[in-house]
Protein backbone atom coordinates (compact mmCIF):
# COMPACT_ATOMS: atom_id res chain seq x y z
CA UNK A 1 0.00 0.00 0.00
CA UNK A 2 1.23 3.49 -1.27
CA UNK A 3 1.22 6.22 1.28
CA UNK A 4 3.25 9.01 -0.29
CA UNK A 5 0.30 10.96 0.38
CA UNK A 6 2.06 14.71 1.68
CA UNK A 7 -1.18 17.20 1.26
CA UNK A 8 -1.87 17.56 4.99
CA UNK A 9 -5.31 19.14 4.24
CA UNK A 10 -5.97 16.86 1.73
CA UNK A 11 -5.73 13.83 4.29
CA UNK A 12 -7.58 16.02 6.80
CA UNK A 13 -10.61 16.59 4.62
CA UNK A 14 -10.80 13.03 3.76
CA UNK A 15 -10.56 12.09 7.33
CA UNK A 16 -12.96 14.35 8.45
CA UNK A 17 -15.94 12.77 5.73
CA UNK A 18 -14.58 9.18 6.85
CA UNK A 19 -14.86 9.77 10.68
CA UNK A 20 -17.75 11.98 10.26
CA UNK A 21 -19.63 9.67 9.01
CA UNK A 22 -18.46 6.90 11.56
CA UNK A 23 -20.70 8.14 14.04
CA UNK A 24 -23.79 7.21 12.12
CA UNK A 25 -23.01 4.01 11.28
CA UNK A 26 -22.17 3.12 15.13
CA UNK A 27 -25.87 4.92 15.73
CA UNK A 28 -27.15 1.89 12.97
CA UNK A 29 -25.11 -0.61 14.44
CA UNK A 30 -26.47 -0.49 18.15
CA UNK A 31 -29.72 -1.34 16.15
CA UNK A 32 -28.88 -5.00 16.94
CA UNK A 33 -25.51 -4.79 19.15
CA UNK A 34 -24.42 -3.95 22.25
CA UNK A 35 -21.84 -1.81 22.76
CA UNK A 36 -19.28 -4.55 23.57
CA UNK A 37 -20.16 -6.58 20.88
CA UNK A 38 -20.12 -3.60 18.35
CA UNK A 39 -16.67 -2.39 19.54
CA UNK A 40 -15.55 -6.07 19.42
CA UNK A 41 -16.77 -6.33 15.69
CA UNK A 42 -15.03 -3.37 14.89
CA UNK A 43 -11.66 -3.91 16.03
CA UNK A 44 -11.78 -7.66 14.17
CA UNK A 45 -13.10 -5.92 10.57
CA UNK A 46 -10.13 -3.82 11.02
CA UNK A 47 -7.68 -6.49 12.08
CA UNK A 48 -8.16 -8.47 9.42
CA UNK A 49 -8.30 -5.98 6.55
CA UNK A 50 -4.58 -4.90 8.27
CA UNK A 51 -3.37 -8.14 8.31
CA UNK A 52 -4.28 -8.75 5.02
CA UNK A 53 -3.03 -5.87 3.46
CA UNK A 54 0.28 -4.77 5.82
CA UNK A 55 1.15 -7.93 7.69
CA UNK A 56 4.89 -7.67 5.82
CA UNK A 57 5.16 -3.62 7.15
CA UNK A 58 5.58 -5.59 11.17
CA UNK A 59 9.19 -6.56 10.29
CA UNK A 60 9.95 -2.62 10.55
CA UNK A 61 8.90 -2.82 13.85
CA UNK A 62 11.73 -3.12 16.51
CA UNK A 63 11.66 -4.57 19.39
CA UNK A 64 11.89 -1.43 21.73
CA UNK A 65 8.90 -0.01 19.57
CA UNK A 66 6.76 -2.59 20.56
CA UNK A 67 5.96 -1.44 24.05
CA UNK A 68 4.86 1.77 22.08
CA UNK A 69 2.76 -0.19 19.32
CA UNK A 70 0.81 -1.51 22.51
CA UNK A 71 0.46 1.30 24.60
CA UNK A 72 -0.79 3.43 21.31
CA UNK A 73 -3.30 0.86 21.00
CA UNK A 74 -5.19 0.96 23.96
CA UNK A 75 -5.17 4.77 23.60
CA UNK A 76 -5.83 5.25 20.13
CA UNK A 77 -8.25 2.42 19.42
CA UNK A 78 -9.16 -0.55 22.04
CA UNK A 79 -10.80 2.35 24.65
CA UNK A 80 -12.24 5.07 22.19
CA UNK A 81 -13.80 1.80 20.35
CA UNK A 82 -15.92 0.60 23.22
CA UNK A 83 -16.57 4.38 25.01
CA UNK A 84 -18.17 5.89 21.70
CA UNK A 85 -20.41 2.52 21.23
CA UNK A 86 -21.39 3.20 25.32
CA UNK A 87 -22.01 6.90 24.68
CA UNK A 88 -23.88 6.65 21.79
CA UNK A 89 -26.44 4.31 23.20
CA UNK A 90 -27.85 7.66 24.89
CA UNK A 91 -26.70 10.47 23.50
CA UNK A 92 -27.59 11.23 19.53
CA UNK A 93 -24.79 10.61 17.18
CA UNK A 94 -24.21 14.65 16.22
CA UNK A 95 -23.56 15.06 19.65
CA UNK A 96 -21.08 12.79 20.19
CA UNK A 97 -19.03 13.87 17.52
CA UNK A 98 -19.14 17.56 19.25
CA UNK A 99 -17.30 16.31 22.24
CA UNK A 100 -15.17 14.61 20.24
CA UNK A 101 -13.56 18.12 19.26
CA UNK A 102 -12.05 18.33 22.96
CA UNK A 103 -9.28 16.11 21.44
CA UNK A 104 -7.14 19.17 20.01
CA UNK A 105 -7.33 21.11 22.98
CA UNK A 106 -6.40 17.83 25.32
CA UNK A 107 -3.45 17.60 22.89
CA UNK A 108 -2.05 20.64 22.56
CA UNK A 109 -2.39 20.78 27.05
CA UNK A 110 -0.72 17.47 27.00
CA UNK A 111 2.11 17.91 24.80
CA UNK A 112 2.54 21.29 26.49
CA UNK A 113 2.86 19.65 29.89
CA UNK A 114 4.20 15.86 29.08
CA UNK A 115 5.98 16.23 26.14
CA UNK A 116 7.95 19.44 25.64
CA UNK A 117 5.64 20.73 22.65
CA UNK A 118 6.53 23.92 21.19
CA UNK A 119 3.26 26.37 22.22
CA UNK A 120 2.61 28.86 19.21
CA UNK A 121 0.18 31.48 19.94
CA UNK A 122 -1.71 30.84 16.41
CA UNK A 123 -2.65 26.86 17.31
CA UNK A 124 -3.77 27.77 20.89
CA UNK A 125 -6.00 30.72 19.26
CA UNK A 126 -7.01 27.94 16.80
CA UNK A 127 -7.76 25.37 19.88
CA UNK A 128 -9.62 27.99 21.73
CA UNK A 129 -12.04 28.72 18.47
CA UNK A 130 -12.68 25.56 17.75
CA UNK A 131 -13.62 24.82 21.08
CA UNK A 132 -15.93 27.77 21.46
CA UNK A 133 -17.67 26.55 18.25
CA UNK A 134 -18.09 23.16 19.81
CA UNK A 135 -19.60 24.50 22.74
CA UNK A 136 -21.55 26.48 21.39
CA UNK A 137 -23.30 23.17 19.10
CA UNK A 138 -23.31 21.42 22.73
CA UNK A 139 -25.34 23.98 24.52
CA UNK A 140 -27.53 23.73 21.55
CA UNK A 141 -28.03 20.39 21.48
CA UNK A 142 -28.67 20.07 25.00
CA UNK A 143 -30.92 22.21 25.27
CA UNK A 144 -32.83 21.12 22.35
CA UNK A 145 -32.94 17.11 23.55
CA UNK A 146 -33.09 17.51 27.02
CA UNK A 147 -34.18 13.70 27.74
CA UNK A 148 -30.36 12.44 26.80
CA UNK A 149 -28.00 11.27 29.39
CA UNK A 150 -25.31 13.63 29.19
CA UNK A 151 -23.73 11.62 32.24
CA UNK A 152 -22.39 9.56 29.44
CA UNK A 153 -20.90 12.33 27.82
CA UNK A 154 -18.17 11.41 30.25
CA UNK A 155 -17.12 8.02 28.61
CA UNK A 156 -16.36 10.43 25.21
CA UNK A 157 -14.16 12.70 27.25
CA UNK A 158 -12.01 10.20 28.79
CA UNK A 159 -12.01 8.62 24.98
CA UNK A 160 -10.74 12.27 24.36
CA UNK A 161 -7.67 12.41 26.22
CA UNK A 162 -7.07 8.99 25.29
CA UNK A 163 -6.48 9.94 21.82
CA UNK A 164 -5.05 13.08 22.74
CA UNK A 165 -1.98 11.03 24.60
CA UNK A 166 -1.41 8.96 21.69
CA UNK A 167 -0.74 11.54 18.92
CA UNK A 168 1.25 13.00 21.55
CA UNK A 169 3.07 9.50 21.72
CA UNK A 170 3.41 8.63 18.59
CA UNK A 171 4.89 11.64 17.30
CA UNK A 172 7.45 11.21 20.08
CA UNK A 173 8.24 7.52 19.90
CA UNK A 174 7.53 6.19 16.36
CA UNK A 175 7.73 9.08 14.19
CA UNK A 176 10.09 7.37 12.16
CA UNK A 177 8.05 4.23 11.97
CA UNK A 178 5.77 3.93 8.28
CA UNK A 179 1.53 4.47 9.18
CA UNK A 180 0.69 1.01 8.08
CA UNK A 181 3.22 -0.67 10.11
CA UNK A 182 1.80 1.08 13.39
CA UNK A 183 -1.65 0.43 12.49
CA UNK A 184 -1.03 -3.17 11.54
CA UNK A 185 0.96 -3.56 14.86
CA UNK A 186 -2.13 -2.02 17.10
CA UNK A 187 -4.14 -4.00 15.75
CA UNK A 188 -2.51 -7.66 16.10
CA UNK A 189 -2.19 -6.46 19.74
CA UNK A 190 -5.62 -5.43 20.10
CA UNK A 191 -7.41 -8.92 18.49
CA UNK A 192 -7.15 -11.66 20.79
CA UNK A 193 -8.35 -9.35 23.53
CA UNK A 194 -11.41 -7.87 20.95
CA UNK A 195 -11.99 -11.53 19.90
CA UNK A 196 -12.06 -12.63 23.57
CA UNK A 197 -14.36 -10.35 24.44
CA UNK A 198 -16.47 -10.98 21.85
CA UNK A 199 -17.19 -14.63 22.33
CA UNK A 200 -18.11 -14.06 26.32
CA UNK A 201 -20.55 -11.29 24.82
CA UNK A 202 -23.55 -13.33 24.48
CA UNK A 203 -23.27 -12.22 20.56
CA UNK A 204 -24.10 -16.51 19.60
CA UNK A 205 -27.53 -15.89 21.26
CA UNK A 206 -28.79 -13.47 18.53
CA UNK A 207 -26.31 -13.28 15.35
CA UNK A 208 -28.61 -14.70 13.08
CA UNK A 209 -31.41 -12.06 13.36
CA UNK A 210 -32.24 -9.79 10.74
CA UNK A 211 -31.40 -6.80 12.70
CA UNK A 212 -27.83 -8.53 13.81
CA UNK A 213 -26.61 -9.16 10.74
CA UNK A 214 -27.81 -5.48 8.85
CA UNK A 215 -26.10 -4.11 11.95
CA UNK A 216 -22.58 -6.17 11.53
CA UNK A 217 -22.79 -4.72 7.91
CA UNK A 218 -22.85 -1.05 9.07
CA UNK A 219 -19.96 -2.52 11.78
CA UNK A 220 -17.98 -4.10 8.82
CA UNK A 221 -17.63 -0.90 6.59
CA UNK A 222 -16.82 1.09 9.78
CA UNK A 223 -14.17 -1.39 10.68
CA UNK A 224 -12.28 -1.38 7.48
CA UNK A 225 -12.60 2.17 6.12
CA UNK A 226 -13.71 4.17 9.28
CA UNK A 227 -11.03 2.36 11.65
CA UNK A 228 -8.19 0.61 9.24
CA UNK A 229 -7.42 2.56 6.42
CA UNK A 230 -8.77 6.16 8.58
CA UNK A 231 -5.75 4.91 11.40
CA UNK A 232 -3.44 4.68 8.39
CA UNK A 233 -4.30 7.92 6.77
CA UNK A 234 -4.33 9.60 10.55
CA UNK A 235 -1.12 8.29 11.45
CA UNK A 236 0.62 9.59 7.74
CA UNK A 237 -0.92 13.17 8.67
CA UNK A 238 0.52 13.11 12.28
CA UNK A 239 3.89 12.30 10.66
CA UNK A 240 3.44 15.55 8.03
CA UNK A 241 1.91 17.83 10.55
CA UNK A 242 1.82 18.65 14.16
CA UNK A 243 -0.18 16.52 17.03
CA UNK A 244 -2.45 19.91 17.14
CA UNK A 245 -3.25 20.42 13.25
CA UNK A 246 -3.50 16.63 13.25
CA UNK A 247 -6.59 16.33 15.59
CA UNK A 248 -8.15 19.43 14.70
CA UNK A 249 -9.96 16.71 12.41
CA UNK A 250 -11.86 16.80 14.92
CA UNK A 251 -12.96 19.76 14.34
CA UNK A 252 -14.72 19.18 10.73
CA UNK A 253 -16.15 15.74 11.73
CA UNK A 254 -18.99 17.60 13.83
CA UNK A 255 -20.06 19.19 10.81
CA UNK A 256 -20.19 15.85 8.48
CA UNK A 257 -21.69 13.89 11.69
CA UNK A 258 -24.53 16.84 12.12
CA UNK A 259 -25.43 16.60 8.37
CA UNK A 260 -25.77 12.88 8.79
CA UNK A 261 -28.04 13.46 12.03
CA UNK A 262 -29.84 15.77 10.22
CA UNK A 263 -31.18 13.25 7.22
CA UNK A 264 -31.51 11.12 10.21
CA UNK A 265 -34.21 13.23 11.52
CA UNK A 266 -31.20 14.86 14.58
CA UNK A 267 -32.34 18.17 15.22
CA UNK A 268 -29.95 20.97 14.37
CA UNK A 269 -30.83 24.98 14.25
CA UNK A 270 -29.42 28.16 13.52
CA UNK A 271 -27.31 28.47 16.50
CA UNK A 272 -25.25 25.19 15.58
CA UNK A 273 -23.95 26.04 12.54
CA UNK A 274 -22.61 28.84 13.42
CA UNK A 275 -20.76 27.01 15.49
CA UNK A 276 -19.68 25.05 12.99
CA UNK A 277 -18.74 27.86 11.11
CA UNK A 278 -16.23 28.66 14.60
CA UNK A 279 -14.38 25.35 14.70
CA UNK A 280 -13.47 25.78 10.65
CA UNK A 281 -11.88 28.99 11.74
CA UNK A 282 -10.44 26.96 14.52
CA UNK A 283 -9.37 24.42 12.16
CA UNK A 284 -7.93 27.19 9.68
CA UNK A 285 -5.62 29.13 13.14
CA UNK A 286 -4.21 25.81 13.72
CA UNK A 287 -2.99 24.78 10.62
CA UNK A 288 0.30 26.36 11.24
CA UNK A 289 3.38 24.92 9.30
CA UNK A 290 5.37 22.61 11.80
CA UNK A 291 8.86 21.91 11.69
CA UNK A 292 10.41 21.92 8.34
CA UNK A 293 13.41 20.06 9.24
CA UNK A 294 10.81 16.68 10.04
CA UNK A 295 9.36 17.08 6.94
CA UNK A 296 12.14 17.03 4.65
CA UNK A 297 13.19 13.62 6.74
CA UNK A 298 9.57 12.51 6.30
CA UNK A 299 9.36 13.34 2.81
CA UNK A 300 13.32 11.26 2.10
CA UNK A 301 11.89 8.48 4.10
CA UNK A 302 8.11 8.21 2.15
CA UNK A 303 8.66 9.70 -1.68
Amino acid sequence: MNLSINNKWLLLSVLAIVWGSSFILIKRGLSGLSPIELGSFRILFAALFLFATGYKSLKRIQKPQWKYIVITSVLGTFIPAYFFAIAQTEIDSSVTSILNSLVPLNALIIGILFFRAPFQKRQGIGVLFGLSGSILLILNGASMNPQQNYFFAGFIIIATICYALNVNILKKYLQELPPLSIVTGNFLVLSVPALTILLFSGIFKHINTPETLTSIGFIFILGIVGTGIANILFFRLIQISSPVFSTSVTYLIPIVASIWGFLDSEKMNSRQLLGAAVILLGVYLSGKPGIKTNKTVLRKKYP
